[in-house]
């Protein structure tokens, strides 16, 4: 109910760096500044950004983005590497965390905000459903994606890029493929597992047209007004200090980079999505451990996780013990204590018996 703000820009593509900032900003705004939820709807100049807890590099062909030209980057929320362009929809939401249906976790913010994607998606004559663990399908395949964030208390910051069309072989040119990623699903190809807004269809569609029936499903879902509106000056500032701090610094963009020599990877496929775990021993003793992956958490929850671990014993009994004191429900979402002790004592195995 009540007025929410809409930030909306149709007619230029937008920098990684700029569009991110203004994102990253929309929960701040809730939690700090007294502001409204706010809507934020875009599209990216050609560009390759992956999720808060993968290592860039072994996600992307970082030299064939340079020869293409395609911006890179590293979101503030959870989940895999997304290929955004001029006909792929950027939403970014920042929400208070007590509208109704959305607390319980991760799992609920995606089953109460995919719906009004799904609806947005009815409107323009198409029949999709939720796919866990953050997927929009239609047919089983896939047409939108969809992150999340919590990295306050009172708001939340929600992603979603939906493909209205797409270019499958400019991703498997810039992206890096793990076998067990190639074959989730069920798919054993990229063509097998996508779809486009406009090839569902049969025929183009403004870009406008889809904006406009995201906006009409939010304003049917929430019975809220939406504002046309812009960051003010306070918000303005907040946006330029998260350019500067996180999305021009190559300290955030490559940030989780794993220090691979002399470390054993654990990989495991999950509900929860790819988990990778690169982990050194001394002696039978955890020296350092990395989690990693297209996963959704929290910075201090995984930084919690990898702290308990540390200086420990490498014994399944003692790696389930070290967690269990930290662990709570949803930490990972779509992970338990007993998958993340697995996929580390696969990384010890590596670790002890190097290929």
């Amino acid at each position: 109910m009540g007025t929410w703000r809409l930030f909306k820009n149709t007619e230029d593509h937008v920098s990684t760096a700029a569009g991110l900032s203004i994102d990253d900003t929309l929960p701040l705004s809730l939690s700090v500044h007294g502001s409204p939820p706010i809507l934020h709807l875009y599209t990216f100049r050609p560009s390759a950004i992956v999720g808060k807890y993968q290592d860039i590099d072994a996600a992307l062909r970082l030299d064939r983005c340079r020869e293409r030209t395609i911006e890179i980057n590293r979101r503030s929320t959870g989940g895999g590497t997304v290929i955004m362009g001029p006909k792929v929809v950027a939403l970014g939401l920042g929400i208070d965390i007590d509208q109704p249906g959305l607390r319980g976790g991760i799992g609920r913010i995606f089953e109460t905000l995919s719906k009004v994607l799904i609806g947005a998606l009815k409107d323009l004559g198409i029949k999709a459903g939720f796919a866990p663990k953050n997927d929009l399908a239609v047919a089983g395949k896939k047409v939108a994606g969809l992150s999340a964030a919590l990295e306050t208390e009172k708001a939340i910051l929600f992603h979603a890029s939906l493909l209205v069309d797409f270019d499958i072989p400019l991703m498997l040119d810039i992206m890096n493929q793990p076998p067990l990623k190639m074959s989730d699903k069920g798919y054993n190809c990229f063509s097998q597992r996508m779809t486009t807004i406009t090839e569902q269809l049969g025929h183009d569609i403004e870009m406008e047209t889809v904006f406009g029936a995201i906006e009409d499903s939010f304003r049917k879902k929430f019975g809220a007004t939406l504002e046309i509106d812009e960051p003010d000056a306070w918000e303005k500032g907040q946006v330029r200090e998260f350019v500067q701090r996180r999305y021009t610094n190559p300290e955030w963009i490559f940030s989780r980079k794993h220090p691979r020599s002399h470390m054993g990877t654990g990989m495991l496929k999950t509900p929860g999505g790819l988990l990778e775990i690169y982990l050194s021993l001394a002696g039978s003793t955890i020296e350092h451990i990395i989690v990693t992956g297209d996963f959704f958490s929290t910075t201090r929850d995984i930084n919690l996780l990898e702290s308990a671990l540390k200086w420990t014993s490498s014994n399944r009994q003692k790696i389930e013990e070290h967690l269990s004191e930290v662990w709570r429900d949803d930490m990972i979402h779509g992970l338990d204590v007993a998958t993340l002790t697995e996929a580390i004592l696969k990384a010890k195995e590596n670790a002890l018996n190097p290929v």
